[in-house]
Parts: structure tokens; sequence; C-alpha cells
């Protein structure tokens, strides 16, 4: 039988056209951009306020760089990101006035300030107060102690995966038990973390913050910088907040139980602050 050669490269033509509209569609397709720009905000959210390199946002966002590109120069003409003059990318102005009309319905941390204070006061150690959003939590505050040394892994915006730092690790910890295994089935964070913090690791580190009631950070992120982070919860009694200081190794490791004790005492009463002014 005789084929067509023009009518093969015709069909072959149409083929690759509705496969290219699927895919344009696709990629254009309102979840699909707002979690590219989602994920681009908050990739420079995590180099704030130094800012971030182009590559550096494509490579944190799981972009290529060309469309990181076009999502920031986009962004930045609706004053949603901003630039420095040698090319750094920071979050712009847009976000700090949408942020402002936010504040009334999720802004906890006028509350949360005093008792940050109060434990890098009582402690002499830097403290931090964390909030949960999604799989990750976000440092909202930090208060420095007295102490000269002091641990600078933690600061106002950064995201850590849930069960890495103390305060993930606590929340983490008090989430019912089938959201812990759905988590831990599905990430691995061993590869960026190491394998202190595989599923089976972390399961035995939740397991004993369930005991102590506080979780501890044995210097996993960094050598030598001890965490100890307490949950904070809501009106429903689910962990969306938690409160934790760092220290050296040596500071820490001798005044687990005394540093515990405070940082319980003061996730209970800041959970009652908040259950009271919400």
């Amino acid at each position: 039988m005789l084929v067509n050669p023009r009518s093969s490269c015709d069909r072959l033509s149409v083929g690759l056209r509705t496969t290219a509209a699927t895919t344009v569609r696709w990629m254009d397709s309102p979840k699909h951009l707002v979690g590219r720009v989602g994920a681009t905000l908050r990739a420079i959210a995590a180099y704030e306020p130094r800012g971030v390199s182009t590559s550096d946002v494509a490579r944190t966002a799981g972009l290529a760089r060309p469309t990181a590109h076009r999502l920031l120069t986009s962004l930045l003409e609706e004053g949603l990101t901003d630039r420095t003059k040698d090319g750094r990318w920071l979050l712009g102005p847009e976000l700090y006035l949408l942020g402002s009309s936010a504040a009334a319905r999720y802004d906890v941390t006028a509350q949360a300030q005093t008792f940050v204070r109060r434990l890098a006061q009582a402690t002499e150690e830097s403290a931090f107060f964390s909030a949960r959003r999604g799989d990750e939590t976000v440092c909202l505050l930090r208060e420095d102690g007295s102490f000269p040394i002091r641990s600078h892994v933690l600061h106002e915006g950064i995201r850590f995966p849930l069960g890495v730092a103390s305060a993930g690790l606590a929340i983490l910890a008090h989430l019912p038990d089938a959201e812990i295994n759905a988590y831990l089935r599905d990430t691995d964070l061993s590869t960026e973390y190491d394998v202190a913090h595989s599923p089976e690791a972390l399961r035995e580190r939740i397991a004993q913050t369930r005991v102590t009631g506080y979780a501890l950070n044995p210097g996993l992120v960094v050598t030598g910088s001890w965490g100890m982070g307490a949950a904070v919860f809501d009106d429903d009694g689910r962990p969306r907040w938690a409160l934790s200081i760092t220290g050296i190794e040596q500071r820490i490791a001798g005044r687990q139980r005394d540093l515990g004790a405070l940082l319980l005492r003061a996730a209970h009463e800041l959970s009652r602050s908040l259950s009271t002014h919400r």
C-alpha cells in the first residue's frame, strides 16, 4: 500500500501542534502559574535581607533560569519584587502593603514578642518564635540574649522543613500520628540534611520529643550549634507555632532539663495568651 508522504507529514504536524497547545495550556494553567509565583517569592524570602541572584532563585524554586527571570521581571512591574543596583532580587514594597492589610488576622508576633524576650533574658541565649506554614516553619522573631557567643543559624524569614531544627521538630512531634506517617512517607530530608534526618532517625527524635515535651537539635543543622524548641498550640489544640532557643553545645548540653522547663512553661503561657486574644 502506498502512503502519501504529504498526508503523513500533515498528520504529524497536527499532532505536534496539538501536543504543543496542550503543553502551553498546562504550563499556563492558573494553578501551575500561581505555584511558580509562590515558589519564586519564597525563594527570595529565604535570602532576605541581603538579596538573591536570578540563578539562585531559579535553583531554590526549581525553575529554569529563563522562566525565573521572566517571573521576577513581571513581579517587579507589580511591585511584588524589587531589585538592587547590582542585580540582586528582594521582596517588593507591594508585599509589605498586602502583609500589613492581612496582619490583623494573622500576625501574632506582638503577643509572642514578650515571651521571646523573656526567654532570651532568662537563658542568656538567642530565642525565637516560628510559625508553621504548610510543611515548613518560618522564623518570625529573634531576640539575642546576653551571652556573647551567638548562633546565627536562625533569623527572621528563614524556612526549614518540618523536622529540621528544634522548632520544626517540636511541631511535627505534636501532630496526629496519621499526619506524621503521611509526611515521613512522602518526605526524605536525608538528601539535603544527611542521614540524621532520614524518616527512621526523625521517628526516634519524635518519640523522644513526646517523652520530654520539648525538642532537641544537638548540632544537626550546624555542628556545635544546639537548639531546643517547644510547640505553641491554637484553640483546637494543634501545634501552629513554636518557641525555641539556640546556643553553643557547651551552653545547652548541660542545662537541658532546666531550659526545657523554661521553654515548656513559656509555650504553655503563650498558647493561653493567643487563645485569649484571638
